[in-house]
């Protein structure tokens, strides 16, 4: 019965229900969710109205997908959810959720009741916090997690590769994260969609990225792997009783858009708005299947990677805001699939390349601002014009002339100096005939000086007595 305008609260008697599937979304139901029916499997609430918190006990031992996102659900997620091993779909986004996600302890001594079967955990936008959640490590089949916009915190785990060896989508943004990223992360091969945005993420990205196969594989067919994750379906022989396809918010292109079938070909890296330092490592130019790459908003200093114009599939490259120095490759012209640029605010300097599809994007003066060393179109500020090597070799060698003179001018006085003192050394009379000519000038010079002054002075005097 979905898509309709159903009012009221859901029957506290549901449980005794014989529905396999339930499908009631997208309608305006109200109040708490009742403990559910023993046989269901399948159960769509999203887009409703529910308040208050989840069942202590869900019931539904054999539930497999679990939708509920988009209401007003309240309270703590109960550790009876831990209980539903056949569970492959959870999707609790946009609600009011707070606490940690319960520590689901596993008896290891079953092998059949170490792992969940899930595939796809979606708790975004809600208010729940603790560590990276670590009952997440006997989820071996996980393929999309997204934890972003809630209020977790701590170091993210080194166990990730080993323990959900198959993820490709993790998407960790707007959360408390800190420490490096773990080179452990990069052994993800499946891994194309990677969101640890404003967080506070520290360290350098590790050159061990190369490892991430999905991201390096030009692949716009692709995303056949994952189609169980994202897009789930509960069917008879009829049609579909349930339908759910993932949807996502993927900031890109400066803004924030909503993907639903599509973010299963989205391959995307998004490390802005963290503490990360060093150089952009040249290795990220090989991630050839990369949509959207934003690293915005860190400290990043060092050239921007020679060979970014390998990066073939790239729509959106935001490198704002971070220290990047030196001029921007011109193998940036290359990237004929780029709609939107963004390097400003950093330190670059020389010409700024040109080329068609450079001088497609909108707003091109933007893209530049905040770097006082870059010149040339779009920019007002001219490049100015540098002296040809020659006049350049020939100004150094005039430069050289000059030294070479002043040198020798000075050594010859020194020289000139030496002989007259020599002379005056050896030859008496000379220097009785220098010092006597030297009293005779002295002395003309005080008597010329003394004239002077008294005939200044007797002057002076009649004037002011004429005054009088």
């Amino acid at each position: 019965m979905r898509q309709n305008r159903i009012r009221g609260h859901l029957p506290s008697t549901m449980e005794f229900l014989r529905a396999i599937t339930i499908d009631l979304s997208s309608n305006q139901f109200n109040g708490p969710i009742p403990k559910l029916p023993n046989n269901l499997t399948n159960l769509d609430l999203s887009r409703n109205n529910f308040v208050g918190p989840l069942p202590l006990d869900f019931g539904a031992p054999n539930l497999e997908a679990l939708i509920l996102f988009d209401n007003s659900i309240s309270g703590t997620i109960p550790s009876s959810l831990c209980k539903i091993r056949s569970l492959c779909l959870l999707d609790i986004s946009n609600n009011m959720l707070t606490g940690p996600f319960p520590n689901c302890s596993y008896d290891t001594s079953t092998p059949n009741n170490t792992s969940m079967n899930i595939l796809n955990l979606s708790l975004r936008n809600n208010n729940l916090s603790g560590e990276f959640p670590s009952f997440l490590q006997y989820c071996k089949e996980l393929v999309f997690l997204d934890l972003g916009q809630n209020h977790f915190f701590g170091t993210l785990p080194t166990w990730i590769w080993e323990k959900i060896p198959y993820l490709a989508f993790l998407r960790l943004r707007s959360n408390m994260f800190y420490g490096n990223i773990p080179e452990e992360l990069t052994k993800l091969v499946n891994l194309q969609y990677l969101d640890l945005a404003y967080n506070n993420i520290t360290g350098s990205i590790p050159k061990s990225i190369v490892n991430c196969k999905r991201m390096i594989t030009r692949d716009d067919g692709g995303g056949g792997d994952f189609d169980d994750a994202l897009n789930w379906q509960s069917t008879t022989a009829l049609n579909a009783l349930i339908s759910y396809t993932e949807n996502s918010t993927v900031v890109t292109k400066g803004q924030e858009r909503l993907y639903t079938g599509e973010i299963i070909y989205m391959v995307n890296l998004d490390l802005s708005c963290n503490n990360l330092i060093g150089d952009i490592p040249e290795e990220i130019s090989t991630l050839v299947g990369l949509k959207n790459l934003n690293l915005s908003w860190n400290s990043f200093s060092g050239n921007i990677p020679e060979n970014i114009g390998a990066l073939a599939q790239v729509e959106s490259l935001d490198l704002s805001h971070n220290e990047l120095s030196g001029e921007i490759p011109t193998s940036l012209s290359a990237l004929t699939s780029l709609s939107r640029l963004n390097l400003s605010y950093n330190n670059l300097t020389g010409h700024v390349p040109s080329g068609d599809q450079l001088q497609t994007l909108e707003d091109p003066t933007s893209i530049y601002i905040g770097n006082p060393g870059l010149c040339g179109p779009p920019l007002l500020q001219k490049c100015s014009k540098t002296e040809p090597i020659p006049a350049t070799r020939e100004h150094h060698e005039d430069l050289n002339d000059e030294v070479s003179f002043f040198i020798a001018m000075g050594s010859g006085y020194v020289m000139g100096l030496w002989v007259v003192f020599c002379a005056f050394l050896f030859k008496r009379k000379w220097r009785v005939k220098w010092y006597s000519i030297w009293d005779r000038l002295c002395d003309w010079v005080y008597v010329q000086v003394a004239v002077t002054w008294a005939s200044w002075t007797r002057k002076k005097t009649t004037e002011a007595e004429n005054d009088r």
